[in-house]
């Protein structure tokens, strides 16, 4: 005897009876017309046909406009949709380029709808974590999922069944392989000996979320009993003995219990309207009956689902009723319930490995969605380690996400280079040793690179290999989330680099012809980096955007990181890999050389971080400054927050390496540091800089012998050149500054990991931490922490954009104004300036608050305290209405307040 709710076999009442804000839209579900979405239990491998996949219908219904609107993020989606409303804010008229914006939009509806006729909306497509991969189930099973259109058999080999290839493998037919090349296994837990199946095929285990209850012996049989009791009112549940049973009594009310058994009995019909009329008298007249009045017109149309009739008094009550989840809940049986009944088919920390059988020949390969990896101790192929640590050793997070508040001072670090010995650091040590010194240098975020899982510990974590495990080299998962932890425990928020540009092209450990096939997850002909040999994605598959989208979600949602920077954007935004010569003409940005999909990718995943994950921040590095990086979506833009301005490090690194400090351009240098200000993320040097092969610059200015010497003390008077390059990159960044580890107390050497050309030596692969208090070093860092804190007091790098006042290249200074505060730069290595006359628009007082001279800093501190506040006069200097008579030290900078305003 079977039971069935009554509301299971009615049909789905229109929506526009139905409250919309009790079901909010998904991100991306407003491209998808109701009438045609699919339902959101088809995943993977219950989707829709794959013609639904290849392109738009031509008959789709005008997509519906997105109600709410984005609170002034980047990333965000608008009321008003206009592909090419940035260039006008820009001032930018050039044709061609506007048509491609509008043609990339076209492609861009196009490719939301492809993903939404398979994944519902972005938050669906972007969560294939939650079923890709291998997932403990609530059913005492483990299921395993992968992508692998190439394959022709697919099976689990590991530790738990010997490494047997035909023991547990795919299922024949759509339950083990579905028409987009996902494959599924199940892995049932093995019932020990004495005991007896469970009674219910349903039967749920509670192991992780509340693992301690359901072992209190409640009898299902009696919640199944007080379900009916309590929950269904009399009518609305009925036992039915057979499938056919409601067929039947329609009969039996059509045309009686003895009604006719051939056509020829039959007789004639009545039209439709007349039985529909005898059919509603006899409903009137049954006025006892409790069951909702849904009625169906026939019409003669084709028969459409939302072509129903109701009264809103029953449907009301049909919508306020709630499913008996409780009920269900309350059946599920405990971990220890489990464990007594059940061994676990695989355990924490089992090695296991997926085998596809392939037109080339059988393959072993690590799980493109293995979130922990570890190398094979022979130095052979890599293996997925299966990580479900008991409950009670899971880690549990006690921090909360930190919001930042006015600039984002980064602090760039790589976990391996991080402590002072000659060996890969921990993430342990990180968080012991180095969280507490970012914290206390004053930066309010830290950038890890070399995180994702990689095989070549010299390419620096940029051939990545495994993209959604955290490098096994410096630690577990668990030790990466009490990093991530600890770091919002100190206010830190936590940038991840992410590399979604290139792939290693490693065949054993990597994506590289994973299923066989040379275009699972890269493009066949132009599928290499012309110059790095790595492989490059295809970002016009939907599988392929699913697994990157999803990877973005994985880090935010698994690790709780709050941001990314995209690495290397040129490398995929063109086919030539940005490897060829830019003029900043607009041609080249819409040419047949830009990758048009790899541009539509950008755009949904900072539409998708940002739907979803509302304080993410995401940063661009891109050398070839694409037009629209940093701009609304709605407006053409790509969506990121910041984007990183290549160019100052690069000319800095000229400038020391090529010019004589004498012969410095400053109207160059400052075209330079401002030309592009608006959310731009400003470095002197980063881990580029010191590294393949090059010299920090501490390293070039200490020991090159170059530069010109005017005190006795020789190492702490050319460290004044860094300090003053490292202010004016900082005072002049659109809102964001980024340190590399070390840099911030003038680290002498440059960075080299261990390989061949070194004999694999780690002398160079650490920082020496031990110079934080010694000599210039301890000077320079005093002086880095305090410029830290005087914009986490001063909010000076958020205060609008600078405004130059004076630059002059015979006297070799630079005077420019930033809201209330004036900045003063005298890169003359040779002269110092007494009486200087800088213009300056707002009469009054200006205080001193900041001097690189002064001798906590390791200057000569030529300037007294009676020179600290300084007065405007009423002459006109550098087309301003007042001035400032100062004196500036050579190879200094002065940082001054308007503290008091004078009314002439």
């Amino acid at each position: 005897m079977a039971s069935c709710p009554l509301f299971l076999m009615t049909p789905r009442p229109p929506p526009a009876l139905v409250d919309a804000s009790r079901f909010p839209p998904l991100a991306g579900s407003a491209d998808l017309p109701t009438s045609r979405r699919p339902r959101p239990g088809r995943r993977h491998g219950h989707r829709c046909d794959s013609s639904s996949s290849s392109s738009a219908p031509r008959d789709r219904p005008p997509r519906p406009r997105q109600q709410r609107q984005r609170s002034q993020r980047p990333g965000g989606r608008g009321d008003v949709v206009d592909p090419v409303g940035f260039l006008a804010k820009l001032g930018v008229s050039d044709r061609a380029f506007a048509q491609f914006l509008r043609d990339r939009h076209k492609a861009l509806k196009d490719r939301r709808w492809e993903l939404c006729s398979r994944f519902i909306d972005l938050k669906e497509a972007s969560s294939g974590f939650e079923l890709l991969g291998m997932h403990r189930h609530r059913q005492h099973r483990i299921d395993f999922m992968e992508w692998a259109p190439g394959a022709r058999y697919c099976s689990l080999v590991g530790d738990f069944n010997e490494w047997s290839p035909t023991e547990n493998c795919a299922r024949e037919g759509h339950l083990g392989h579905d028409d987009f090349g996902y494959w599924f296994i199940i892995l049932e837990d093995k019932l020990r000996d004495g005991q007896e199946p469970d009674e219910y095929f349903f039967q749920e285990y509670n192991y992780v979320d509340d693992y301690d209850k359901g072992d209190n012996g409640v009898d299902a049989e009696e919640i199944m009993h007080r379900m009916k009791e309590e929950y269904w009112e009399p009518g609305e549940i009925r036992s039915r003995k057979s499938q056919l049973e409601m067929v039947v009594k329609l009969y039996e009310q059509m045309f009686g219990p003895n009604g006719p058994q051939t056509e020829e009995e039959l007789g004639e019909i009545p039209d439709a309207q007349t039985r529909y009329n005898e059919w509603k008298s006899l409903q009137k007249a049954d006025s006892s009956s409790l069951s909702p009045s849904y009625d169906i017109i026939d019409n003669g149309q084709p028969f459409d689902i939302f072509n129903v009739v109701t009264d809103r008094a029953s449907f009301e009550k049909f919508q306020a009723k709630k499913p008996p989840l409780a009920y269900w809940v309350e059946m599920r049986k405990g971990r220890k319930a489990w464990l007594e009944k059940y061994v676990p088919t695989i355990s924490h920390k089992d090695k296991y490995r997926v085998y596809f059988n392939t037109p080339d020949g059988a393959l072993e390969r690590v799980p493109a969605w293995a979130t922990y990896v570890l190398p094979d101790t022979e130095g052979k192929q890599s293996y997925a380690v299966h990580w479900e640590p008991p409950p009670e050793e899971i880690y549990k997070w006690r921090f909360g996400r930190p919001k930042v508040k006015g600039s984002l001072r980064i602090y760039e670090s790589h976990v391996g280079i991080s402590g002072s010995e000659q060996k890969v650091s921990s993430f342990q040590e990180f968080t012991s040793k180095v969280l507490p010194h970012i914290k206390n240098s004053g930066y309010n975020a830290v950038q890890l690179i070399g995180v994702v899982e990689h095989k070549d510990y010299s390419s620096v974590g940029y051939k990545v290999t495994n993209y959604f495990a955290v490098s096994s080299r410096f630690g577990t998962p668990d030790d990466f989330k009490k990093l991530v932890d600890e770091a919002h425990g100190l206010g830190l928020v936590v940038l991840l680099d992410i590399v979604h540009s290139y792939a290693s092209a490693d065949e054993l450990v990597g994506l590289s012809l994973f299923d066989g096939s040379n275009d699972c997850y890269f493009h066949r002909k132009r599928g290499h980096h012309k110059y790095w040999g790595t492989r490059m994605f295809k970002y016009d598959d939907v599988d392929v955007l699913h697994f990157l989208l999803s990877n973005l979600n994985w880090w935010v949602t698994e690790y709780r990181i709050d941001g990314f920077q995209f690495h290397s954007l040129s490398s995929m935004l063109y086919t030539h890999n940005g490897f060829s010569t830019f003029t900043g003409a607009m041609e080249e940005y819409c040419n047949q050389y830009v990758d048009k999909d790899a541009l539509i990718y950008l755009i949904l995943a900072n539409e998708m971080l940002h739907d979803l994950h509302p304080d993410i921040i995401t940063i661009a590095e891109d050398a070839t400054f694409y037009p629209g990086l940093c701009e609304l979506t709605t407006q053409g833009g790509l969506g990121f927050d910041y984007c990183v301005n290549l160019s100052v490090p690069e000319m800095w690194l000229w400038h020391l390496e090529n010019v004589p400090e004498q012969e410095w351009s400053m109207s160059k240098i400052m075209k330079v540091l401002v030309s592009r200000n608006q959310n731009m993320l400003s470095y002197v040097e980063n881990h580029n800089q010191s590294i393949s092969g090059r010299k920090s610059f501490a390293e070039i200015i200490l020991n090159s012998g170059k530069f010109s010497i005017r005190s006795v003390d020789d190492g702490l008077m050319e460290a004044s050149l860094l300090k003053i390059i490292k202010l004016i990159t900082f005072t002049t960044s659109g809102g964001a500054y980024l340190n590399f580890m070390g840099n911030e107390f003038a680290h002498p050497k440059r960075v080299e990991f261990p390989m061949s050309s070194n004999d694999y030596s780690f002398r160079l692969a650490n920082r020496q931490w031990e110079l934080l208090d010694k000599g210039f070093h301890k000077h320079f860092f005093d002086f880095d922490k305090d410029v830290m804190s005087l914009d986490e007091n001063e909010r000076i790098i958020s205060k609008g954009s600078p405004s130059i006042h004076h630059c002059d290249d015979t006297s070799m200074v630079i005077c420019f104004t930033r809201g209330p505060f004036l900045f003063v730069f005298n890169f003359n290595p040779e002269v110092s300036h007494q009486s200087y006359l800088v213009g300056v628009d707002e009469a009054g007082e200006y205080q001193l608050i900041l001097n690189t001279d002064e001798t906590k800093y390791g200057g000569r501190g030529e300037l007294k305290s009676s020179q600290y506040v300084r007065r405007t006069c009423d002459k006109r200097v550098d087309g301003c209405r007042n001035s400032l008579e100062l004196s500036l030290p050579l190879r200094s900078a002065q940082v001054y307040k308007l503290v008091r305003i004078l009314r002439i």
